[in-house]
């Protein structure tokens, strides 16, 4: 299997021989955000750091969809739910609540956590296991349920 980044390149060069202006701008957008971070850390991104950047990226959108849809501003919000549909294309699949509640109990189980102090270990634990596939702010709730 290729790597996440050759995937967003194969991605581009598709949008670009299929003329899709608004997809091949927001993977370009992709493209120089891995580009910005190989440059600044002077390192080689592999899958773990593609996915954080994802996940960052796509969270940032969430934010401005939000501050947008309250604003009223419909066409901006649209911009920012299309890019991150497009974003999400290269996120693996989300966890179910099931899933993320046991990988809660798991880590909780495994760092020995026994109050809401210790929880700093616990999402040491779980945050290289949901990233990219849960929401950390969920993730941070149900951790904190589970140990208050």
């Amino acid at each position: 299997m290729s790597t996440l980044v050759e995937q967003v390149k194969a991605a581009v060069k598709d949008a670009m021989r299929a003329k899709q202006k608004d997809r091949l701008g927001a993977l370009r957008m992709l493209t120089a955000e891995f580009k910005r971070v190989e440059v600044d850390e002077r390192i080689d991104v592999d899958d773990a750091r593609a996915l954080v950047i994802l996940d960052k990226m796509t969270k940032q959108r969430r934010d401005s969809l939000a501050q947008y849809t309250a604003a009223g501003r419909d066409e901006l919000a649209a911009v920012e739910q299309f890019e991150i549909d497009v974003l999400s294309e290269f996120l693996p699949t989300a966890l179910s609540e099931d899933e993320l509640s046991q990988l809660v109990a798991d880590a909780i189980a495994q760092s020995g956590a026994a109050s809401v102090q210790d929880m700093g270990n616990v999402m040491g634990i779980l945050k290289p296991q949901v990233q990219g596939r849960a929401d950390m702010a969920q993730v941070s709730r149900m951790v904190k349920s589970q140990l208050g």
